[in-house]
């Protein structure tokens, strides 16, 4: 999948939240992108809508979209409930038509779709459901209890608050100090990125944590350090026990704490998120009965704030918590990297 050429669709959500599976991947491996599929910002190109991206094209249709010569169509949003809007349908029966590969982490499975998987079979094309779940033959067995390497786990105020970002940035700064450090992919967009992992919030209850567990043990295989990515937040009224479970799983040293400054309740929900201190404290508190971990610093996500406010919201964090502080896409990792004291 990682030498695909992708045609991203984000029909009518291109952005750094709304899109954020197709954000990430143009951060991250623009190379991999032919172009966007957005009618609404069709010729505008990614730069305007992302602030990054440079000259990746948008268009307006897989008709378009073939002429950059993709190879799959990556679906890049994955809506609340992660449905397939009725509307995506025929955009995805389109590029089967075209002769492109799917891959989706919608949590409708298109391979099991009757329509879509008729369609695939015909043009010879293959789906990759990316949410499609392993479910192990147990529970957690708290393999980690003994385990050697340290384990990092970003945890978040809300979903969407840079987690996957803050991991997916430290283990890159890690390894180029001469760290051996790995990625443990737990959502859609960390698994594209990395080739390997599970979307654990499509597993059942029950053997989340072990699939987690499972996760951290591969990635210490070989390195010193696993950087886990979180997923939800304790306090989110639907995905706090996908949080808990990855929490549970992995068995942290240490947490580091993501928030988007900007933000101030749970998206969608009458939730307002608690100060910093707090969480910092739910956080640790949620660990203590089966183990011991700290929140050893915390991570902005500012893309939404100019230079200046976004400064000032890294010293307002700081003051409040007193821990390290930081935007590992604005400003680098280093900090956020010296505050959990792992070397080469």
């Amino acid at each position: 999948m990682r030498s695909r050429r992708l045609a991203i669709l984000a029909e009518g959500k291109l952005g750094v939240l709304t899109s954020k599976t197709a954000a990430c991947i143009i951060r991250y491996q623009p190379e991999r992108v032919a172009c966007v599929i957005d009618s609404t910002r069709a010729g505008l190109g990614v730069e305007a809508a992302l602030g990054f991206g440079g000259r990746i094209p948008v268009v307006a249709s897989v008709g378009e979209a073939v002429r950059f010569s993709p190879d799959c169509l990556l679906v890049g949003i994955a809506p609340r409930g992660g449905a397939l809007p009725e509307a995506w349908r025929r955009v995805v029966l389109d590029a089967i038509g075209a002769g492109l590969d799917i891959a989706s982490g919608l949590h409708t499975m298109l391979g099991e779709d009757a329509e879509i998987r008729r369609a695939a079979d015909a043009a010879g094309v293959t789906i990759w459901d990316i949410r499609k779940p392993i479910v192990p033959d147990g529970v957690s067995q708290g393999a980690l209890r003994d385990r050697r390497g340290r384990v990092i786990l970003t945890v978040g105020s809300d979903c969407s608050s840079g987690k996957m970002t803050v991991a997916y940035e430290l283990v890159a700064f890690m390894k180029a100090q001469g760290i051996e450090a790995a990625f443990v992919p737990t959502g859609q967009t960390g698994v594209l990125l990395a080739g390997w992992g599970q979307a654990v919030d499509r597993v059942p209850g029950d053997f989340m944590a072990r699939v987690i567990e499972d996760l951290t043990v591969q990635a210490l295989t070989g390195s010193q350090v696993a950087v886990v990515e979180g997923q939800g937040s304790l306090i989110h009224p639907a995905y706090s026990g996908v949080t808990l479970a990855v929490l549970h799983g992995c068995w942290p040293d240490t947490m580091i704490l993501c928030h988007q400054p900007s933000r101030i309740r749970i998206e969608d929900y009458d939730v307002t998120i608690p100060p910093l201190k707090e969480l910092v404290a739910m956080y640790e508190s949620a660990c203590r009965p089966l183990f011991r971990s700290r929140v050893a610093a915390i991570g902005l996500n500012t893309y939404d704030l100019d230079e200046d406010r976004a400064a000032a919201e890294v010293a307002r964090a700081e003051e409040e918590t007193g821990l390290p502080t930081d935007d590992p896409v604005r400003w680098g990792s280093a900090r956020i990297c010296e505050s959990l004291e792992v070397g080469p």
